[in-house]
């Protein structure tokens, strides 16, 4: 369990709740979607006993719970809470935030599987207009349709966008498309990153 900050503060309660080592993390697969524990552990990359005391932790705070799925499938899964499911503004602004002096990805860094689909997710999705984009970045294929993002191809998409990850980067972080090869609706693509890019930060007087 995280530790304990003995003070009245909202935020230093969610830190005792989600602050520990790769809770967060934990919140943020789970977000898309339930997920086995050995599916977990996966694409997580953490020792078991690390993921198991973090799951504990999170259910313990009502921010996971698990249960059965039915046969044939039988497997227990991991799945966010109506309570956990509210943190998924607060990983976006995070994510946001963190991207913005990280920098683009380069070959010494290893990108998880579904990073592509996680990135859409936090970045486009919540600004989305109608429409289906196609995302295609080296071996990963991510949806965004209707303001959802996805794994894998659309079905006959408006936009098909091509890069490298760090021409993505450049598109999601910094909104610029020059990186990136575009097929079909240009107009639309450029709308979803105009409407993704922050507001001018107003100036004193």
């Amino acid at each position: 369990m995280a530790s304990r900050y003995d003070q009245y503060c909202p935020i230093a309660h969610a830190l005792e709740l989600v602050g520990e080592r790769w809770a967060l993390l934990v919140v943020r697969e789970l977000m898309r979607g339930p997920q086995r524990y050995t599916d977990l552990a996966q694409s997580l990359g953490i020792g078991t006993n690390i993921l198991a005391a973090r799951l504990r932790d999170l259910e313990a705070c009502g921010v996971v719970t698990k249960r059965k799925l039915p046969p044939p499938a039988s497997s227990r899964v991991y799945e966010l809470t109506d309570y956990g499911r509210e943190l998924k503004a607060v990983v976006r602004e995070l994510a946001l935030w963190g991207a913005r002096s990280l920098g683009p990805p380069t070959g010494e860094h290893e990108l998880f599987p579904g990073w592509l689909t996680n990135a859409l997710d936090a970045v486009l999705a919540p600004v989305a207009p109608p429409g289906r984009f196609e995302f295609r970045v080296g071996d990963e294929v991510a949806t965004l349709e209707n303001g959802a993002a996805r794994d894998g191809p659309a079905d006959d998409p408006d936009v098909i966008v091509t890069s490298k990850p760090e021409g993505m980067y450049h598109l999601l972080i910094e909104h610029r498309i020059e990186g990136a090869t575009v097929e079909g609706n240009y107009k639309l693509l450029e709308q979803v990153i105009a409407a993704a890019a922050p507001e001018p930060a107003a100036v004193p007087v």
